[in-house]
C-alpha cells in the first residue's frame, strides 16, 4: 500500500506540474516505484524490464525531445473538467471490475490449476530449454518480445531523427 501511495502522490505531481524536466523526472520515479511493485509481486523478470525501458530508455528518450522543446507546459486553454471525469469514471470502472476477482495467489483459479501447470510440464519437450521463465518469454512469447523491442527501436531511431534534423537547421542559419 505505501507503493501504490507514493505512485498516487507521483501521478498527482505529474498532473499538477507545468515544468516539463521536472515531469521528466517524476515519470522515471514512477517508473521505478512500479518496478518495485512488481518485485513484491515476485515478477522480477518484469520489473526489470520496466526498470530498464520505463525508467532508463524512456527518460532518457523524453529528455531528449525535451531538449527539442520549451521547458514549460503552455498553460490551459480550457478547464480540466472534462478529462478528470472521464479519468473518474474510468478509475471506478477498473476498480468495480478488480473487486470481482479471485484473491492474489489463490490455488483454486485456472492460472493456478491448469495453465500454469501446462507450462511447467510442457515447457523442456515443447521448447527444449530447461529454463521455464526463459523458455516462455523467448517461444512462447517470442513475438510479444519481438514486437516491444520494435517499439522501444523505433522510439530511439525518431528521436535520434529529430536530433539530427534540428542539428541542420542549425548549421543552415
Amino acid at each position: 500500500m505505501v507503493l501504490l501511495t507514493m505512485m498516487a502522490l507521483v501521478v498527482i505531481g505529474v498532473v499538477r506540474l507545468r515544468n516539463l524536466f521536472a515531469v521528466v523526472i517524476l515519470s522515471s520515479i514512477y517508473s521505478f516505484l512500479m518496478a518495485s511493485v512488481l518485485i513484491v509481486l515476485d515478477a522480477v523478470d518484469v520489473a526489470m524490464t520496466e526498470a530498464a525501458v520505463g525508467a532508463g530508455v524512456s527518460t532518457v528518450l523524453m529528455l531528449a525531445a525535451l531538449y527539442l522543446t520549451k521547458s514549460e507546459e503552455a498553460a490551459p486553454r480550457h478547464t480540466p473538467l472534462l478529462p478528470m471525469f472521464v479519468t473518474i469514471v474510468i478509475g471506478a470502472a477498473l476498480v468495480y471490475g478488480a473487486a470481482d476477482m479471485p484473491p492474489f495467489g489463490a490455488a483454486d483459479t485456472p492460472p493456478n490449476t491448469h495453465v500454469g501447470q501446462a507450462y511447467l510440464e510442457r515447457s523442456l519437450p515443447d521448447t527444449g530449454v530447461p529454463n521455464v521463465v526463459s523458455s516462455v518469454l523467448a517461444s512462447y512469447r517470442g513475438f510479444d518480445t519481438l514486437g516491444e523491442t520494435v517499439v522501444v527501436f523505433t522510439a530511439g531511431i525518431g528521436v535520434l531523427l529529430l536530433l539530427r534534423r534540428n542539428t541542420r537547421s542549425k548549421a543552415k542559419d
